[in-house]
């Protein structure tokens, strides 16, 4: 795992430049089975797919992420029901990545791993 996790993230207020694809796969090597993903509206975003026993054990790790979003101020977009949960995180204000996005997947996959 790499030293990410324990970064904190920074808010953006569209200021800063998304990343390049040749910077997202450089940060893509520190994060653990994360996927990049592109779509026209949101451009370059982080998904994973999380696979758990039932419904409440998707439920207690998508309420780990909540109190993890809150503490970063950064929050990515979830979807979750009986036995997964999925991830999508992106810099809304940048419509791209930025180094707290993987901040953020670094700290979740923390907790995957703990």
């Amino acid at each position: 795992m790499s030293d990410l996790a324990n970064k904190k993230c920074v808010p953006c207020e569209g200021n800063i430049p998304p990343f390049k694809i040749e910077e997202i796969h450089n940060y893509l090597k520190k994060v653990d089975g994360w996927t990049v993903k592109e779509d026209g509206l949101d451009g370059y975003h982080l998904t994973k797919d999380f696979k758990f026993e039932n419904f409440l054990k998707s439920q207690e790790f998508v309420n780990k992420v909540g109190e993890i979003a809150e503490s970063e101020g950064h929050h990515p977009d979830i979807w979750f029901g009986w036995g997964y949960a999925k991830i999508k995180i992106y810099t809304h204000a940048i419509k791209g990545l930025a180094e707290s996005d993987f901040i953020l997947a670094a700290k979740i996959d923390k907790i995957t791993n703990a």
